[in-house]
């Protein structure tokens, strides 16, 4: 039987999320979903630690518990400072394995700043002073950076980032062996760089509001202890972390580059030929994951390591819903559709991942069944995101396309097959 794990979430003390996001909010739509592991993130923060050391009771080794639900002890750092003449911005995910060790890093980290101001701290720190703080308190600490490819705040982002890991890093690369691909990357685009050969990629849905969890996720084999967890992910061991969950990376909001204001969505040559500059109002466009891939890649695309772990690429089921019935997704139509569906399967990853097309197909509306069986085999029609706008996508019919400029080619009736 297998075990769901989403890394990276925020509580309700973090700027733009839900006031759902406690740990009743988090462990209901957990059960819902399927998803047995749930990072608590913002442990920074001192409302929300109080509420986790009150609630969370111990489980195994090193994990809690609330609600039938296990929970990791994690935060997100945005680290800003300037390294290398550059302004750098850059987002960790730190977790940790006890509170006493949360309360270590704390202390330390409130010498430094404001560690009330928001769940995800800002912080003016040095990621390399960032990891030297927290290995000093416990060597089993562990971070992973997060959404490593987005623009504006992470390792390898186009506008404050680096271009390997021991450049952000430096003597305490040696601490890092995993990253975080983000929503609009996916491993293949990861594989095509040689220098994250032996670090692990992860996926998680770095929620803001309950629904969200599970967008990607880890899977596991079984149930594991918090050092069992990172040794699985350290070791890539094939036979305890099974594979991730992504999003159709297209879909996120930094796949493409562009100008979300001046409808301008480019592909990587498209905005080289352009020389990165607007063609519509002349500044710099955004570029975006895709590009910045492209750039630090030094494998041809379709390249597969030896020892990769495997994915699967999945739509939510209420996006699913909200398609077919052509309404949005927060509607009382497609929640109760929702509900109903979680209900015959048991979860709602059974209904995306295991479910047999038989029992789909008797089961359910005979749409909402070939509708995921077609996600499954990635038929899909994706208009992707550019510029801090999520891509869009649709399993039936086509999209509509953006007014392109007159230069620009046409990008948005992209086909996404397996």
């Amino acid at each position: 039987m297998t075990f769901i794990a989403d890394l990276h979430i925020h509580s309700k003390y973090s700027r733009a999320t839900s006031p759902k996001m406690d740990l009743d909010g988090l462990s209901h739509w957990a059960k819902l979903k399927g998803i047995g592991l749930v990072a608590t993130g913002d442990f920074t923060h001192s409302l929300w630690l109080k509420e986790l050391k009150k609630k969370l009771k111990p489980s195994v080794p090193g994990l809690y518990e609330y609600n039938g639900v296990k929970f990791i002890l994690s935060v997100e750092i945005s680290s800003i400072y300037s390294k290398g003449g550059k302004v750098r911005k850059i987002h960790n995910l730190v977790f940790a394995p006890s509170f006493e060790i949360v309360d270590k890093i704390n202390k330390e980290l409130s010498k430094i700043g404001n560690l009330t101001a928001d769940g995800r701290p800002i912080l003016g720190l040095d990621v390399e002073k960032l990891a030297e703080i927290v290995f000093g308190i416990s060597k089993y600490c562990v971070i992973i950076p997060a959404h490593v490819w987005t623009p504006w705040f992470s390792i390898f982002g186009s506008k404050s980032g680096f271009d390997t890991i021991s450049e952000c890093f430096g003597k305490q690369t040696k601490n890092i062996f995993a990253i975080e691909t983000g929503l609009s990357s996916d491993p293949p685009m990861n594989w095509r760089v040689s220098g994250l050969e032996n670090i692990t990629l992860i996926s998680c849905s770095d929620a803001h509001s309950p629904a969200k969890l599970g967008r990607e996720v880890c899977v596991f084999a079984e149930s594991l202890d918090y050092n069992g967890l990172f040794t699985a992910i350290r070791q890539k061991d094939k036979s305890k972390f099974l594979y991730t969950v992504e999003f159709f990376p297209e879909e996120g909001k930094y796949h493409y580059d562009g100008h979300r204001d001046c409808k301008v969505r480019w592909k990587p040559q498209e905005t080289k030929k352009h020389g990165k500059i607007c063609s519509v109002c002349g500044k710099p466009v955004t570029v975006g994951v895709m590009h910045r891939v492209d750039d630090l890649a030094d494998r041809e695309d379709g390249f597969k390591p030896k020892n990769a772990t495997p994915f699967k690429s999945l739509i939510p089921l209420q996006e699913i819903i909200a398609e077919i019935k052509g309404v949005g997704v927060a509607s009382k139509r497609v929640q109760n559709e929702y509900q109903e569906t979680v209900k015959k399967f048991g979860t709602e990853f059974k209904v995306l991942l295991e479910a047999k097309e038989s029992d789909l197909k008797a089961k359910l509306d005979p749409k909402l069944a070939e509708a995921i069986i077609l996600v499954r085999q990635g038929k899909v029609n994706i208009a992707p995101g550019f510029d801090g706008e999520f891509g869009t996508i649709k399993i039936f019919g086509k999209q509509e396309e953006l007014q392109p400029d007159n230069e620009q080619e046409s990008l948005f009736n992209l086909q996404i097959l397996a």
